[in-house]
């Protein structure tokens, strides 16, 4: 029961967010600012034990998250063909750029917090 709760919290804050994001015309995703009317809401316990229970849930399905992916690859061989080195080259350049803009950036906090 916890569980159900929870998703309805998850749910509601989504679509709050959705709501205030389209409502004001403002330039960030709705489920972005769910999220941080979520974590928000986190600081009440009885948001929080239902939310735990359905993310206890929600994690432990999460390989089924990803069989559509699956099938979404295996249907669209013929492009991984023609394009996979070059989307592969993407993703691990991109995935470095993110490593490095992290890493400076956590520098640059870390400096200015010493000083």
């Amino acid at each position: 029961m916890q569980a159900i709760q929870g998703l309805a919290c998850l749910l509601a804050m989504q679509s709050l967010g959705e709501l205030l994001s389209r409502g004001f015309h403002l330039p960030i995703p709705g489920p972005v600012i769910g999220m941080l009317l979520l974590l928000l809401a986190l600081r009440w316990p009885k948001v929080r034990q239902p939310v735990a229970s359905c993310a206890g849930f929600l994690l432990s399905h999460l390989s089924l998250l990803f069989v559509p992916v699956g099938v979404g690859v295996m249907t669209h061989l013929d492009l991984l063909e023609h394009f996979g080195v070059r989307m592969l080259a993407v993703v691990v350049l991109s995935t470095w750029i993110g490593l490095g803009t992290t890493a400076l950036v956590l520098r640059a906090i870390r400096k200015a917090n010493d000083a």
